[in-house]
């Protein structure tokens, strides 16, 4: 059984019961428990997910909803996001053992951490990878790189046991900080994008989801501790202050 926190599984818009509950079962037969369910087409509790989960039931009946992803990611430091297409916005492209890897050795230093999971039929869609610090990629002939939900879980839970204590230090040093958890991430973005928004920045129209999943995707890559990510939302607040009060002065 591991012997650090293991990664929450979060499951966006999946579409069946049975597929919730090999997912907890997969779960299950690598000591991951914490399950979040992100808008679940199907009526929650389910009954379906509870007789697929067989003796995971445990995880089913501890699994937490949410109405977004961001919801459910706020409080993490590390989110990994699984997708088998290409993708607009530029991300750390990882395979499920190194994945494995990251995840361990930033539990380790006492981040939580989560894998997301797309809806069977669609995945991801691109705001919500825009969400993650980087993508896993599981490898497939490439005429048919589909998963089952439960057969992805069971992949990504499968490496996350197999690497146990073997994980090797992660060459990242953040100092006297700790990253920073979604929500943080999530508060400097918003500020950060309305004032951009309000300045005329994010333009024309057409083009502004794509400059703002850009955008996150620099931030992301920062790696920023939870310190920094107050520096920049004082330097944001600071620089619209200032221009409040030049004006005045300005037009006298």
């Amino acid at each position: 059984m591991p012997k650090i926190p293991p990664p929450v599984i979060i499951l966006a818009e999946p579409q069946l019961g049975e597929n919730i509950g090999a997912a907890a079962r997969a779960m299950a037969n690598f000591g991951l428990t914490d399950l979040r369910l992100v808008a679940p087409r199907e009526r929650w509790p389910n009954k379906k997910a509870e007789a697929m989960a067989a003796n995971a039931g445990h995880v089913i009946a501890s699994a937490r909803l949410f109405p977004s992803v961001a919801a459910a990611t706020g409080d993490l430091k590390l989110l990994l996001a699984t997708t088998a297409r290409d993708r607009k916005v530029a991300k750390p492209v990882l395979t499920p053992a190194e994945a494995a890897k990251r995840l361990r050795a930033a539990a380790k230093r006492g981040a939580t951490t989560g894998i997301l999971f797309g809806a069977e039929r669609a995945g991801l869609d691109n705001d919500d990878v825009a969400l993650a610090d980087a993508v896993i990629t599981i490898p497939t002939v490439p005429d048919y790189a589909s998963l089952n939900l439960g057969q992805a879980v069971l992949l990504l839970g499968y490496e996350w046991f197999r690497v146990g204590d073997k994980t090797t230090k992660e060459r990242i040093d953040h100092g006297k900080g700790a990253p920073a958890t979604r929500e943080e991430l999530f508060g400097l973005f918003g500020q950060l994008e309305d004032e951009l928004d309000k300045a005329g920045f994010l333009y024309p129209p057409h083009k502004k989801r794509a400059m703002v999943r850009n955008l996150r995707a620099m931030l992301h890559r920062a790696r920023l501790t939870d310190q920094e990510v107050r520096t920049l939302r004082g330097v944001v607040a600071a620089l619209v202050r200032d221009k409040a009060l030049r004006k005045p002065r300005e037009k006298s």
